[in-house]
């Protein structure tokens, strides 16, 4: 009986001793964590990423004026050619034949002329003895002039027969490769309306250009003389360098789409490049080296009311009215500029607005700090002025220890990195 008794009195204990610690062990737990990224110093790099396609710095397409059907090709796909070179020959038959039935009608108008002259030069004579009439001498005159002008007309006619003789030798408008080949020996071409295609040369593929489509919410950062990084799907490993050399003003709208045209320069002393091919490209718009920073969420962090330290001394409040000042300041300005002054007008002027954020007290409590942000590239945000350090732990998101039924994703951030509190 009397050992039954001390087993209960043991039991009771033990369960009022195991309540007793998880409850004071949870009322003591602080019901938030905060998450927190150091201010550390590095590179950030703004940049605007564009899809475009690699062609030749200077493509001329080679055609015909005169139709025929191709008798000789000199050169095929990847054959280097010299400016003059005759690359082909259109068959000359008819056009040879139409050279000497031109020819043939000028001798024909030469010898009228001659005779027209030979009466005038009569009539004139005999007029001048008074044996002729002036109507018949003004007659002879006028055959004479028609029969001049026919003959300058029957010269032109031979003259563009020659030429269109010539044409039908094909040569080279540049020095360069020919990357297409569009006919065979053989193949009528029919220079009617449009003039049929035969070659495509590029005049130097050591030296290529990118076109790319840039976007018209981006084409505003984009200047002259950029550097620029791109890849291409043949070689995934490899990175290419060129240089923004032109923006064309030209839109190009694609599916209610506008983008703008930028041309990269790209040196290609190995040939890799080929034209058509497709570059993914990254514009380097902004770099700035060794310059603090922090992860670009602390500036979307809001805590709670309940989560901020109570006290507030004079340097809060007058960093407070600083920034209270600094934002009259700026909407004055953008009332004046007539509200054309959007966010992005502060990206690249000192003037941009004083930022709050936040850190951890030893009280648990958060207080704030102003700065100053300079550029971001969408992970990090460079600290133009504030009152921070190097290795300074900023509060950039809170996780609740304790889930409730309230609790949902934007009240419990999660993500890896930082300390917690």
């Amino acid at each position: 009986m009397k050992n039954r008794f001390i087993l209960i009195v043991v039991l009771s204990v033990a369960v009022i001793g195991a309540g007793g610690f998880f409850y004071f062990s949870s009322g003591s737990a602080p019901d938030l964590m905060y998450r927190t990224e150091k201010v550390t110093r590095g590179d950030i790099q703004v940049v605007v990423t564009a899809t475009g396609t690699v062609s030749a710095d200077t493509t001329v397409t080679v055609g015909t004026q005169v139709s025929g059907t191709i008798s000789k090709l000199y050169v095929d796909f990847n054959s280097q050619v010299k400016k003059g070179q005759v690359i082909a020959l259109i068959d000359t038959t008819f056009l040879a034949s139409a050279v000497q039935d031109a020819r043939a009608s000028l001798e024909k108008g030469i010898a009228q002329t001659n005779d027209s002259r030979r009466t005038y030069r009569r009539e004139k004579a005999l007029l001048e003895k008074g044996l002729a009439d002036t109507a018949d001498y003004d007659a002879a005159m006028t055959t004479y002039e028609s029969n001049v002008a026919a003959q300058k007309s029957l010269q032109s006619q031979l003259d563009r027969a020659i030429i269109n003789l010539n044409y039908a030798t094909i040569r080279a408008p540049i020095s360069g490769v020919v990357i297409s080949r569009a006919v065979d020996i053989g193949q009528t071409v029919a220079a009617s309306f449009a003039t049929p295609t035969l070659f495509t040369i590029a005049n130097d593929l050591t030296r290529m250009q990118v076109q790319a489509a840039v976007d018209e919410a981006d084409i505003g950062r984009v200047k002259d003389g950029e550097d620029v990084l791109f890849t291409v799907d043949a070689y995934p490993e490899l990175t290419f360098h060129g240089t923004v050399t032109q923006i064309q003003l030209a839109p190009v709208t694609v599916q209610n789409v506008i983008t703008y045209t930028v041309v990269i320069e790209v040196p290609n002393p190995d040939l890799k490049l080929m034209p058509g091919m497709t570059a993914t490209s990254t514009i380097l718009v902004t770099k700035k080296e060794n310059v603090f920073r922090i992860p670009t969420i602390a500036f979307r962090f809001q805590p709670l009311p309940e989560q901020i330290e109570a006290r507030k001394d004079s340097t809060s409040a007058a960093n407070d009215s600083a920034r209270a000042a600094e934002r009259r300041k700026l909407l004055a300005q953008q009332k004046q500029a007539g509200g054309a002054m959007g966010v992005n007008s502060w990206q690249t002027t000192s003037e941009r607005p004083m930022t709050r954020l936040w850190v951890v007290e030893k009280s648990k409590k958060l207080t704030p700090i102003y700065v100053r942000p300079g550029i971001a590239d969408g992970t990090f945000t460079e600290i133009l002025q504030g009152k921070v350090e190097e290795g300074q732990e900023i509060v950039v998101g809170v996780m609740s220890q304790k889930p409730t039924a309230a609790a949902t994703p934007f009240t419990q951030p999660g993500g890896g990195g930082g300390r917690r509190f």
